[in-house]
């Protein structure tokens, strides 16, 4: 882990550094949410209450192993006689696994970039050139949330899916506990925002997270996250919310034109 932080660190210093690089591609459409929602990430129907319906599938350096599943971004097709200056705001749910587009959007997220009355000219083009940055992830009145996946089963294997993650940051490790115990074990990404363990403690458990922020890594911690009872197919609060922004190397900043 020590490793990752330095090597995150140098690859920042390398470069200029910022909150809002924007970025070019390509993007299509699925005609169906449902392809998004059950993809990859693993977030089932709740990608929808979580994005509203605009959901995205992201190449494979978006999506990074699943360490992308839930990152926002705001994007904006560059056809201004259909398109909005604003575009919409989209959430990454599954993999893209066709790289000649960066972004395969809800058939909604992709009418959204258009301006009023626009929608189905937009849609009817099938495939844009757009601008998207990376932005902060907002749950009002939210916290974090684990869901015990059903699989799980004490106390041999736990599974747990991480919804609701503010902020810009993406997790890239995660440890459970015991409630007041020191004893903590690692968790493995079982796939996109899907960790599990065949090392399950007893009693109620808290977790702890390291997560992208800043310059490079940070610690949070999650205490009293799962009761002793604890069962599967039910999602608990965890009490925080990460709300850190990371910074990433680029040489094209948000300059404030894009409101």
């Amino acid at each position: 882990m020590a490793f990752f932080l330095c090597f995150l660190f140098f690859l920042l210093s390398s470069a200029t550094a910022c909150d809002r690089c924007v970025h070019q591609t390509k993007v299509a459409y699925f005609s169906k949410a449902s392809a998004l929602s059950s993809g990859a990430c693993g977030y089932g129907s709740v990608a929808v209450e979580m994005s509203g319906g605009h959901l995205a599938a992201g190449v494979s350096h978006l999506y990074k192993d699943g360490a992308g599943c839930g990152a926002c971004f705001q994007m904006r097709c560059k056809d201004k006689t259909l398109c909005s200056t604003k575009g919409t705001k989209i959430i990454l749910t599954d993999l893209n696994k066709d790289n000649k587009t960066g972004f395969v959007l809800s058939s909604r997220a992709f009418m959204a970039m258009a301006n009023k009355g626009k929608g189905q000219d937009v849609l009817k083009l099938g495939l844009v050139d757009v601008e998207y940055k990376r932005v902060p992830c907002e749950y009002k009145n939210k916290n974090l949330a684990v869901r015990v996946e059903e699989s799980s089963k004490k106390p041999n294997y736990l599974a747990i899916k991480v919804l609701y993650q503010g902020g810009q940051t993406e997790i890239v490790a995660m440890d459970v506990a015991q409630v007041g115990s020191s004893n903590w074990g690692f968790m493995s990404r079982s796939s996109g925002a899907i960790w599990d363990t065949s090392r399950v403690p007893n009693g109620a458990l808290q977790f702890r997270f390291v997560v992208t922020a800043g310059y490079d890594g940070k610690w949070i911690w999650a205490q009293n996250v799962l009761p002793g009872d604890w069962k599967p197919g039910v999602a608990y609060d965890s009490g925080i919310q990460i709300t850190d922004i990371a910074q990433e190397g680029c040489s094209k900043c948000d300059d404030g034109t894009w409101k």
